[in-house]
């Protein structure tokens, strides 16, 4: 089995000191480490979503326009939406693979 080469998932920096943020914060690290992961240099949704969350808490705290707080929101939503979309599918395709 030496002739087989295993592919590596290598992160990047700015996805290690991701990971380490969110260890400091003594979040659910493994689920989000996972994600980066399996999906290469992509960003994850959940990790984009906090990643907006973060800068909305930011822009509230500094007492930014109203609606730029606005349009940070309405990114969130879409985030979510987009999770919601492809959980639905996944649920769909499993439930196909029966």
């Amino acid at each position: 089995m030496s002739g087989v080469k295993r592919k590596r998932n290598v992160l990047n920096v700015k996805q290690k000191l991701e990971i380490l943020q969110k260890l400091d914060n003594e979040e659910a690290a493994s689920i989000d480490a996972e994600d980066t992961l399996n999906e290469g240099n992509t960003v994850s949704h959940s990790a984009a979503l906090q990643s907006v969350e973060t800068l909305l808490d930011y822009m509230e705290q500094r007492g930014f326009d109203y609606g730029d707080i606005t349009a940070v929101r309405k990114i969130c939503v879409d985030i979510r939406q987009e999770m919601n979309k492809q959980q639905e599918q996944k649920r769909i395709t499993d439930f196909l693979k029966r």
